[in-house]
């Protein structure tokens, strides 16, 4: 009588945590170049603002001191998962990045309401700028957020990307700074400082909610936004003696790591066939990132099949 069985399952969850975890010496080295110009700028800045009179200096020195605490969340973060996973972290660190992306973009939410409130202030009550300190200090302020872009630039690490994101709002305020200095010392024309710090917290507010929207998707375990649900499946049922696929699970460990796991059906009876199907659809899934892959194979059983199979894992455990 044909009945179904549990023919094997994916042992390449034996943690192969090397996959995933290449030399992140280059990203470390950016992040903490970042930090010691972030650092230092924000020094600048607020002593800019204070003596200006700027409030969208000001707003940008806030925001560049929660950048130096963003970038020190994601240096740690780098740090810490290339750590070896454990008997109770069985995944490792990977996904602390993630974890670091979300509250960063909660403390660019906290960063754009206090914009908004002292934009409205100084939109009512209008206070002298001195144009020529405030347009020095954007100026420098745009040098140095480039040449962080560059070092931050290409990494696919959310928490990274995270952090570029943060350091591309901060050089476009730094550009609108400039613009409204130049406009300060045309026109005299004051109020253009809170409009443009408004300016600068719709940025930070929409780069903020973005970062949380994605980090959210990765936390919440839902199917990668970059990949084709049914497109996997399609192509782990192209693979010759897949039958049929059910019992699809695809997520996200952290930016650049998916995970799968699968019940495979086939009427394929050797353990041997079962080996090179499944070693054929881990080979489908790299393109998709599929770092990670459990995939459990069920078939008629006939009594050479279970024969094999039951021999099959009294050879494993007298290996173990």
């Amino acid at each position: 009588m044909a009945h179904d069985h549990q023919h094997g399952q994916d042992h390449s969850k034996e943690h192969d945590h090397n996959h995933g975890i290449t030399s992140n010496s280059k990203i470390e080295k950016g992040l903490k170049l970042a930090i010691i110009l972030t650092f230092i700028f924000f020094v600048v800045e607020l002593i800019g603002g204070q003596i200006s009179g700027s409030l969208s200096l000001l707003g940008d020195a806030g925001h560049m001191l929660r950048d130096v605490f963003a970038l020190m969340l994601s240096l740690g973060a780098v740090s810490l998962a290339r750590k070896l996973p454990s008997k109770t972290r069985t995944f490792g660190y990977h996904r602390i990045e993630v974890l670091a992306a979300f509250v960063n973009g909660l403390f660019l939410i906290i960063v754009s309401l206090w914009i908004f409130v002292e934009a409205f202030h100084r939109y009512v009550e209008p206070e002298p700028i001195e144009s020529g300190i405030m347009f020095i200090v954007a100026v420098i302020g745009l040098a140095v957020n480039v040449i962080i872009a560059f070092a931050l630039h290409g990494s696919e690490d959310l928490n990274v990307r995270s952090a570029f994101i943060h350091v591309l709002t901060d050089l476009l305020s730094s550009v609108g700074v400039i613009i409204a200095s130049v406009w300060i010392y045309f026109t005299g024309q004051t109020i253009v400082d809170p409009i443009i710090g408004f300016g600068i917290a719709i940025l930070i507010l929409a780069s903020s909610i973005k970062i949380i929207k994605e980090s959210i998707h990765i936390l919440l375990e839902f199917t990668p936004k970059d990949i084709d649900f049914d497109e996997v499946v399609k192509d782990i049922q192209s693979v010759e003696g897949v039958d049929d696929v059910n019992n699809v699970h695809l997520w996200s460990l952290c930016s650049h790591i998916n995970v799968i796991d699968a019940h495979i059906i086939t009427s394929s009876a050797s353990l041997k066939d079962v080996q090179a199907i499944k070693l054929n659809i881990k080979e489908k899934l790299l393109k998709y990132n599929v770092r990670h892959a459990t995939l459990e194979f069920e078939c008629e059983a006939c009594e050479e099949c279970v024969g094999e199979c039951v021999m099959d894992n009294k050879i494993k455990k007298m290996e173990h």
